[in-house]
């Protein structure tokens, strides 16, 4: 059952405001590649979310992938084990995402060493999780509650998990209302696991109106998308706040650069009025989410990244924004 709106506050007021980042180590070109017994790099995740910790981050949203549970179920498990190991050491609560409808790559997701990225191109190989064909292919699904309820069963009261985000844009990639039943069944799923952290999935088109409304109506907590300059983000928040009553917000995708989306700006609004934020990225890499979206292959670097807040080495992209990131979490002091 749906928590109450009292219990999804209660549930506000025993967290902390939360402060954090999408993550895809920068090592990986998509989720697949992240996941991977072959190519999962513990090495870099526990340096980089080191580098977040220092920043002030105490958050972090990441992108599981059906394809690779399917194929490594146990071992994936594990991995996600010590992955949440490794988060909570630099003070990190996690927000698991399973599903995924978006494809910026174009391709569905496939198993096997991944193409390397496209030169110029964002995030030229990111694919969705389950896949669109497994969306809308129900004699498929009780392979697809398996992967949920291994991931709810084992982790649903794990105090490193702090939320769990079961459906990234669902409708995607033109999948539109095609995706609403399975976002309808999943919370089922996730329901009869018994999680002790609440469930959400994010309104972030306002076009998808049915979709939107199935992802309040079902979610404990409402998250949302916005990556609009701050005026845009305070009518979004306001638009929802009159939909979801009194319920916990969570920005769960923002901060572009090229929109007006900034720490300088956004930060504060969120921290004001108490919404959970997740801006995108965290270290330059494979995903070349720097790169604006739509850029062209060959592209040449852009004058000021659109995401992402460290270089490879680990300095940030602009000292300003880290010490923003510190100032807001109240880690300023730290080493």
């Amino acid at each position: 059952m749906r928590w109450s709106e009292e219990q999804a506050i209660a549930w506000r007021r025993s967290q902390p405001w939360r402060c954090g980042f999408n993550y895809v180590t920068s090592s990986a070109v998509n989720s697949t590649e992240m996941w991977l017994a072959a190519s999962f790099d513990a090495t870099t995740i526990a340096r980089e979310l080191a580098w977040a910790g220092r920043l002030g981050f105490n958050g972090c949203r990441v992108f599981l992938q059906y394809l690779v549970w399917d194929a490594e179920p146990v071992t994936l498990l594990d991995r996600f084990e010590r992955f949440l190991d490794l988060a909570a050491a630099n003070g990190l609560g996690v927000m698991p995402v399973l599903f995924d409808d978006c494809a910026f790559s174009g391709q569905q997701p496939y198993l096997g060493p991944q193409a390397p990225p496209v030169a110029g191109v964002h995030n030229s190989g990111w694919t969705p999780s389950p896949g669109h064909q497994r969306v809308t292919d129900q004699a498929g699904w009780p392979r697809l509650e398996g992967y949920a309820t291994a991931f709810v069963g084992r982790f649903g009261n794990d105090p490193r998990v702090t939320v769990w985000d079961l459906y990234n844009e669902p409708g995607n990639s033109d999948l539109g209302n095609r995706s609403l039943p399975l976002l309808r069944a999943l919370f089922g799923w996730a329901r009869g696991a018994a999680p002790a952290q609440p469930l959400t999935a994010g309104v972030w088109n306002a076009a998808l109106g049915d979709l939107n409304e199935a992802s309040i109506e079902l979610s404990d907590v409402v998250s949302f998308h916005c990556y609009l300059d701050l005026a845009g983000l305070a009518r979004g928040v306001q638009d929802l706040r009159t939909k979801a009553g009194p319920r916990p917000l969570l920005c769960t995708e923002w901060m572009a650069r090229k929109f007006g989306s900034r720490f300088g700006t956004h930060l504060p609004y969120f921290c004001r009025d108490g919404i959970d934020a997740y801006s995108w990225g965290l270290v330059k890499g494979k995903t070349q989410t720097h790169l604006p979206w739509g850029s062209p292959p060959g592209a040449a670097e852009p004058e000021e990244w659109f995401h992402e807040v460290l270089h490879p080495d680990g300095t940030p992209y602009r000292e300003e924004e880290a010490a923003a990131l510190r100032r807001h979490t109240g880690r300023a002091g730290r080493v």
